[in-house]
């Protein structure tokens, strides 16, 4: 279970916000540009550090305020993909995965994973963005980690290939069994895909729902907060 409760000042945006995500589960987080949502997915990662606040992970501190802990991002075990990917552009496929994992057994699952094992000796730019967004995520995938963030990976691609994508993240969720937390700005995205949404307004959560529910509801007072 990841549990996050955080209180960041960033510029005239004040974040604060609390919510839970299961291991299997994917928790989406919405809202309009400029309203916290990177933030909050980097201070996740541990690439930026809340003011005040909890994040934990199966009721291990990654970062605490009343504790003093700030977990630094590399012992976090957690993926990222990107907006945009972050592969090595000298580098074939399989060569940028294995730089994550060096088991070559693990590569070869995650290139067949991905069904991008065709394209293991191809480098970023010879292939499509879609493929490349699959596999940006078995570069993350790599690692083994225990959470999973996705930073708008679908936002640059074409409507069909982001079907597609959001298709194989659902049917690849139910295969982690680990906490994912996905940002985008499109809620039929997060309907689609989200086990619970949390939708975002300058920092604060103003309405969440679950699966199958038809709109957003209300949120609750941020001490009862809880997705």
């Amino acid at each position: 279970m990841l549990d996050v409760h955080i209180i960041k000042q960033r510029g005239h945006v004040r974040i604060d916000l609390s919510f839970s995500c299961a291991g299997g589960r994917l928790l989406t987080l919405t809202g309009p540009s400029g309203c916290g949502k990177t933030t909050i997915i980097r201070t996740l990662a541990g690439l930026e550090r809340p003011d005040s606040g909890y994040i934990r992970h199966k009721r291990r501190d990654w970062f605490c305020s009343t504790k003093n802990i700030f977990l630094q991002a590399r012992k976090r075990k957690v993926g990222y993909v990107f907006q945009e990917h972050t592969l090595f552009p000298h580098l074939s496929l399989r060569k940028n995965i294995a730089f994550a994992c060096r088991d070559q057994e693990r590569v070869t699952e995650l290139l067949e994973l991905l069904r991008i094992r065709h394209l293991e000796d191809s480098r970023p730019q010879q292939i499509s963005g879609g493929e490349r967004q699959r596999a940006a995520l078995a570069q993350a995938l790599a690692s083994q980690p225990e959470v999973l963030l996705l930073d708008e990976p679908f936002s640059a691609l074409d409507s069909l290939t982001r079907s597609r994508l959001c298709e194989e993240l659902g049917a690849l969720k139910k295969r982690l069994e680990i906490p994912i937390v996905l940002v985008t700005h499109d809620l039929d995205e997060a309907r689609q895909l989200g086990d619970h949404h949390v939708c975002l307004e300058q920092g604060t959560i103003v309405s969440r729902a679950q699966k199958n529910t038809r709109c957003f509801i209300p949120a609750p007072p941020a001490a009862a907060l809880s997705a």
